[in-house]
């Protein structure tokens, strides 16, 4: 006779619910994090905040021009500025898609822990009207 033949319905159904299925559901909830994090590239994001946008660089002048020094150094700024600016968008958008799938996730694990209790209940309150 095989261990699952001689096992309680009711002990291997407890081990499913409230021991299998939620080690898997932490197991998809971290890779919906890591996904996340990958998607919007949040680290690689802070750590070129201040490059360029869209690697626009201008060359500055050989020979002394101030003119040209001065156009080409505000031409720089600008471009590092906005591509701060974008970058930011997209840290913030990206921080609030991982917190969303945070508290998503908290919030879907101890609704499954739940669905047991909250079953009795409805059964119990129907019974009792």
């Amino acid at each position: 006779m095989e261990k699952s033949e001689r096992e309680n319905i009711i002990i291997m159904w407890f081990l499913w619910h409230f021991y299998e299925m939620p080690k898997f559901l932490f197991s998809v909830w971290r890779k919906y994090l890591l996904f996340g994090l990958d998607y919007f590239s949040i680290p690689l994001l802070l750590k070129t905040l201040f490059s360029p946008w869209r690697k626009y660089n201008w060359v500055y002048p050989k020979g002394f021009d101030i003119k040209e020094f001065f156009n080409t150094l505000i031409s720089n700024t600008f471009s590092r500025i906005l591509g701060a600016m974008c970058r930011m968008v997209l840290i913030i958008i990206g921080v609030l898609v991982q917190i969303f799938i945070f508290v998503t996730g908290i919030i879907i694990i101890f609704l499954w822990l739940l669905i047991p209790f909250i079953i009795i209940g409805c059964i119990l309150f129907f019974l009792t009207l």
